[in-house]
């Protein structure tokens, strides 16, 4: 994961070949040495745009899911703390979006905007809080009741200082679980969107753009297909497994349990 992100952020001084720069002598070479992941149907290194395309799924990936956990834990914390009318409304809010299958609903937004880097990063953020929003909800629920905040009550701390200084450090945990799990996701979403051709456009390179492309030349530019699907594969999985990690580590059910196994040896 920290490789991916590296050869991301140095893409410019990594790739050999200007990433839009076409060369009709050279369509569709296989892997060499001077073209290490071959050319395209427009004689575009694929190394070059591979390296350009990982800044694009990371930058999906990340802004998203930072306007979805935005948004899910504002909601979230204002329904776990308020309770009552302010939680049934924003729950049933939750509800209607859960309702709509969201590749569609992306699907949908989409056809009447135009589709760019940025528009992708809102409505995969704007699409995606109703499971932050849940989580911090409940984890609200159970804080909310805790002897540290009742003390604050009793106190006469703010409602703003007592969410902002006392709950919500403690409720961060399965947020930032989610967040970690959220990212693949996100980079999956917009690669399948830029492989059917409403994702990020051309010339700028995109994973799923190279698929795209290379979907209609698999006979004869396997590349095309392999290394993408691969560096999306190698991507998702890094983020999920360290997301499992996280979420392992924190559980304090987990910690417990293991305790007593290794206690028995």
């Amino acid at each position: 994961m920290v490789l991916l992100a590296l050869l991301a952020i140095l893409a410019p001084a990594l790739a050999p070949w200007d990433p839009n720069r076409p060369d009709v002598r050279k369509i569709l070479d296989a892997p060499s040495g001077v073209h290490p992941l071959g050319t395209d149907q427009l004689g575009r290194d694929v190394l070059s745009r591979m390296l350009y395309g990982a800044r694009v799924s990371l930058a999906v990936g990340f802004v998203s899911v930072g306007i979805a956990s935005l948004i899910g834990t504002m909601l979230g914390a204002a329904a776990g703390y308020h309770g009552g009318v302010v939680d049934a409304t924003l729950m049933r809010l939750v509800d209607l979006m859960l309702v709509f299958p969201r590749f569609f609903l992306l699907l949908a937004v989409l056809a009447f905007l135009r589709p760019s880097i940025w528009t992708i990063m809102a409505v995969i953020g704007l699409t995606g809080w109703m499971g932050v929003a849940r989580l911090v909800r409940a984890e609200f629920l159970a804080l909310k009741e805790r002897e540290f905040v009742v003390w604050s009550q009793a106190v006469g701390a703010s409602g703003l200082r007592i969410v902002w200084r006392h709950i919500l450090p403690n409720a961060m945990a399965p947020v930032l679980v989610a967040m970690t799990l959220g990212i693949p996701a996100a980079i999956l979403t917009e690669s399948g969107l830029s492989f059917l051709g409403l994702g990020v456009q051309p010339p700028h390179a995109t994973w799923g753009n190279i698929l795209n492309e290379g979907k209609d030349a698999i006979e004869i530019g396997w590349w095309l297909s392999v290394y993408p699907g691969l560096a999306i594969l190698v991507t998702v999985l890094s983020y999920n497994l360290l997301g499992e990690g996280i979420r392992d580590a924190l559980d304090p059910r987990l910690r417990q349990s293991v305790g007593r196994i290794v206690t028995r040896r």
